[in-house]
């Protein structure tokens, strides 16, 4: 039992040595971000956000899409329905910009994801004097410069697409919805100067000439994840993805526990069909975690009512834990410094980044273990079955 208990809790102190010493380059990365010039860079942009129905900050999500300080793009809003909740809001923020905006009304999907269906119809519709696409959500806060940077990457003509990532903000607030900002956090630190970037469907943009050169729309075909669908065809053209933290998106909501799990389920399921080797990597670290905290539990105890000593074996498993925390805390910082208009928001939910680190990987766990059965999701009311990444069954609207 010692034995076993030893080494894999020394195991899980070096990858925690290794994962803090990344979380602490992930901060050095986003401090030279947000000190380095963007460049001149600034081609024709077409901005398109898919929608759907009326949620909770929508109208002020939307009309910051129209207040970007960048000097020449448009905006495509995308709906399945015209008579979409979602509408009144998109007409109302029109009419109070002077920025050109558009309406795309896509129609019911067929065989694939009903974002993506109006995604493939907002681009088809988009005129060829756009020399680049972004592509955001709608329950994204963008801020004014967030365009600039977004596209600022794509000076280098070679590179496949600039992405970013969402970061959670508990409105209320509650166990789950600080558990849901805790584990997108930890998400959100996988991106960095590396070769196995992917897209975020809620911040990416990329060349219009590289968007049709490697055939994004055939890749949308049957499709239900716009985003992997896109790393996937930029992974076989053999194109990079670059990070841009400084453009990181807030995202404010509240979730109960059903939505939560409801919401990782299927992002975990979205990975193993789209892209499995993450998956697997993904669900041997955290597996390993998690067997190495509760087996230590279980050992301790056992040592404790045996009689024996048992302080020396509970340090070494708090330093797993502690470990866990030093990279929620550098997240935390990070975060702090990319997003000085949130500073309130972030002093706030800090501790979830902190404390709830060492107990995300569980929730983790948990996902990996569904996804690992499950190829069913439900998403905006929809039901889908991924029969594989290119096959998307609709059960049920």
């Amino acid at each position: 039992m010692l034995t076993l208990f030893y080494v894999l809790v020394l195991q899980q102190i070096v990858q925690g040595l290794v994962s803090l010493w990344e979380g602490w380059r992930w901060l050095t990365m986003v401090r030279h971000r947000l000190i380095s010039y963007q460049g001149f860079y600034a081609p024709r942009v077409a901005v398109i956000c898919p929608c759907k129905d009326s949620e909770a900050g929508l109208e002020g999500n939307l009309a910051a899409l129209l207040n970007f300080d960048y000097p020449d793009y448009e905006v495509y809003f995308a709906l399945a329905s015209a008579l979409d909740p979602a509408r009144t809001v998109i007409d109302r923020v029109m009419a109070a910009s002077k920025r050109p905006a558009h309406v795309v009304v896509a129609g019911s999907p067929r065989n694939r994801g009903e974002k993506v269906n109006n995604l493939r119809a907002a681009v088809q519709e988009v005129a060829d004097k756009f020399d680049v696409f972004v592509f955001v959500d709608s329950d994204a806060r963008a801020g004014r410069s967030w365009l600039s940077h977004m596209v600022a990457p794509l000076a280098n003509a070679k590179l496949g697409a600039a992405t970013t990532y969402r970061w959670y903000f508990p409105n209320r607030g509650g166990f789950a919805s600080a558990m849901l900002s805790a584990w997108d956090a930890a998400i959100a630190t996988q991106f960095g100067e590396h070769s196995h970037n992917f897209c975020w469907g809620g911040g990416t943009a990329m060349r219009r000439e590289v968007f049709q050169r490697v055939e994004v729309l055939e890749a949308w075909e049957g499709a239900v994840s716009d985003d992997w669908a896109l790393t996937g065809a930029l992974e076989r053209a053999g194109l990079a993805v670059e990070f841009v933290p400084e453009c990181l998106a807030p995202t404010v909501g509240d979730v109960n526990p059903e939505q939560l799990l409801e919401f990782t389920n299927r992002q975990m399921i979205l990975t193993r069909v789209y892209s499995p080797r993450r998956w697997i990597y993904a669900a041997l670290a955290h597996f390993s975690y998690c067997v190495t905290i509760l087996y230590s539990i279980y050992a301790i105890f056992a040592r404790m009512f045996a009689g024996y000593s048992w302080t020396g074996m509970f340090l070494l498993a708090m330093l797993v834990v502690l470990l866990a925390a030093g990279k929620g805390a550098l997240r935390a910082i990070a975060v702090q410094e990319i997003l000085r208009e949130w500073r309130a928001k972030c002093d706030q939910w800090s501790w979830a980044w902190i404390a709830l680190a060492p107990v995300v990987p569980f929730l983790f766990l948990w996902n990996f273990i569904v996804s690992a059965f499950e190829r069913q999701i439900r998403w905006r009311g929809i039901r889908y079955e991924l029969v594989s990444e290119t096959q998307t069954r609709i059960l049920s609207h």
